[in-house]
């Protein structure tokens, strides 16, 4: 074998501002310089997609940094191509980090006669040569299951827990909000974080995508409020919550989105609206126009992930970083005390 012993990252199209950041966090993590893997990812023509790699990658433990949002299935393609050419290059294994996974609200039949595309997902990755995943809040924790390979989800709300913590210095007056009954879960663990009282947004749903009714479980009069989701995509049901919030007497809306695929005309809806803000992660790599919204700001996952992925190389655990003492340290420069 020729590797070198330290992981190799190499990076698609889909968000190569984080991978350059999480490359930069694991040059300081180790102490030396490490640069994304020089390769060309690019299209024909015609649309399909081919990539060289230009350095040796024989034996090596190989990282591809790649979320698979829109265009997802340009992207997920990309990965898959990517994971081929190492495979036939001889890399001695291939960890797939994927900041948001795409497809993965289809992980259920939700009628008859319906894919289950997450799992069709799953299959084509592991099919293709990939022998780990890494990823970010995966929208359905089942999903994990649907891989016979380790899969590593790890968690935004230590990230989130030490944002709210350094931007509302009086904890006491914040609800932590949860907008719909399936996400009661991750809500509360970001209340449990930062020592605050949880309240959730009931919603009835017409159609998919419609919400015809909307109640809060939960006292909100007086308080500054917490959205916390996995996903905001056109932001119809965000915007609505604000609303509702607001008119049952809350001081202030403010929402933590994980993944901010923020599809169509959500920036325009957002900007038009009573939230007082809405942060994300970096998983996804911001438009223009979400670069341009003053009420959408964006926090730093490189550390974290950069930090996951030197774990996983020396085999060290990934759980460790759903600690604040663990991940306090590694954010110090963005939240100093």
């Amino acid at each position: 074998m020729n590797g070198t012993g330290q992981p190799k990252l190499i990076s698609g199209n889909s968000n190569m501002t984080l991978a350059k950041g999480i490359a930069k966090r694991m040059s300081i993590h180790r102490g030396a310089r490490v640069n994304l893997v020089k390769a060309r990812v690019e299209r024909f023509s015609d649309q399909e997609i081919f990539v060289e790699v230009f350095e040796n990658v024989r034996g090596e433990d190989m990282f591809i940094i790649q979320s698979t949002s829109n265009p997802a299935n340009d992207n997920l393609l990309e990965l898959l191509i990517i994971t081929d050419t190492l495979r036939r290059s001889s890399a001695k294994r291939i960890t797939a980090v994927i900041p948001y996974f795409g497809y993965a609200r289809q992980d259920r039949r939700t009628k008859a006669r319906t894919p289950i595309s997450a799992k069709l997902v799953a299959n084509l990755l592991t099919e293709a040569g990939i022998e780990r995943i890494l990823t970010l809040d995966l929208h359905a924790a089942q999903i994990q299951g649907f891989f016979d390979i380790p899969v590593d989800n790890l968690y935004a709300s230590p990230i989130f827990a030490l944002d709210a913590r350094h931007h509302f210095k009086d904890v006491s007056k914040i609800i932590v909000v949860s907008p719909d009954v399936g996400g009661v879960a991750r809500a509360r663990e970001l209340a449990e974080r930062i020592d605050a009282d949880l309240a959730i947004v009931d919603k009835r749903r017409s159609a998919p995508g419609e919400v015809s009714q909307m109640t809060i479980i939960g006292e909100v009069n007086n308080r500054i409020c917490l959205i916390v989701d996995d996903i905001c995509d056109t932001a119809g049901t965000l915007v609505k919550a604000v609303d509702l919030l607001l008119s049952k007497g809350a001081v202030e809306v403010h929402a933590y989105i994980t993944h901010g695929v923020l599809s169509g005309s959500a920036v325009e809806k957002i900007s038009l609206s009573n939230i007082k803000s809405l942060v994300v992660t970096d998983s996804i790599e911001a438009t223009d126009s979400v670069k341009k919204c003053e009420k959408i700001r964006s926090v730093a996952t490189a550390p974290m992930l950069a930090q996951a992925m030197l774990n996983i190389a020396h085999g060290s655990s990934v759980s460790s970083l759903f600690n604040d003492e663990t991940l306090g340290p590694i954010y110090e420069a963005f939240y100093p005390e």
